[in-house]
């Protein structure tokens, strides 16, 4: 079982530090593990992913040693499992707004005591089954995590039992739906916002959970770390696109001028 660089940094009681992938881009997890990345989250929510195109990025991760987080809104027990089979290390569940929703997914992809995952031990996570299984189910329950993401006044209101659910390890804020539900500007200095937030801070101190979400600045990332979160999303293949054909576009007109 490859060790979490994730749960290494929240023993530790470091942030965990966090890029997003929306496209398949072999190179992304070398080079984000090379630059000091902790984790890419590869969104399949928002984004189309074959089941191979799955495989192939997840197993990229594993060369480079970095953490592979898929976000996905499936909630079938089988399909979650699988992808921990393929060696994922761990989830992000969007719009968890009930303790039992919460349960039902912990249930899934942990191994008992914590849940009811199905037991194979063939997969890239177990390294096909070389070592046999004898130590697996545990090793696999502490190296991975559930993430379930906190986006509407629901969850916000379910908060306490949400956390308190044995086997989920962290909260992250989703803040555009978070936002639109709460009808307010997706702005941290919003009070709603700002309320939301310690709420979802307090939930996971009291239960001893990692939480966090998306930032894009230095000075929030700070504010964020003296807050206590530790999952902490920065950067993006969508938005180093964004920023840089801009930027290389400049470059071109500056210099033909």
């Amino acid at each position: 079982m490859r060790p979490s660089l994730i749960r290494s940094r929240l023993r530790q009681g470091l942030a965990a530090r966090i890029a997003c992938m929306y496209y398949p881009t072999t190179m992304m997890p070398a080079h984000a593990a090379k630059a000091g990345f902790d984790a890419i989250w590869l969104d399949s929510e928002h984004s189309t992913w074959e089941r191979h195109e799955l495989q192939r990025m997840i197993a990229m991760h594993h060369l480079a040693n970095i953490d592979c987080i898929v976000r996905t809104g499936s909630r079938n027990a089988t399909d979650l499992y699988h992808l921990l089979e393929d060696g994922a290390t761990g989830f992000m569940i969007p719009l968890v707004n009930t303790a039992a929703e919460a349960a039902f997914l912990a249930q899934a992809v942990k191994f008992p005591p914590l849940g009811q995952r199905g037991l194979d031990g063939a997969g890239l996570d177990n390294n096909f089954y070389l070592d046999g299984t004898l130590t697996y189910p545990a090793a696999a329950n502490a190296e991975t995590f559930l993430i379930v993401q906190i986006e509407t006044p629901e969850a916000l209101a379910n908060i306490d039992a949400i956390a308190g659910t044995p086997g989920i390890d962290g909260l992250f804020i989703g803040p555009g739906d978070l936002s639109l539900r709460l009808g307010c500007p997706l702005d941290w200095t919003n009070p709603k916002m700002i309320a939301a937030q310690a709420t979802v801070a307090a939930a996971a101190a009291k239960h001893g959970l990692a939480w966090g979400r998306p930032s894009g600045t230095a000075e929030d990332i700070s504010l964020l770390k003296k807050q206590g979160a530790q999952l902490i999303a920065h950067g993006s293949d969508f938005g180093a696109v964004m920023k840089m054909l801009p930027a290389f576009a400049q470059t071109l007109n500056d210099s033909l001028a």
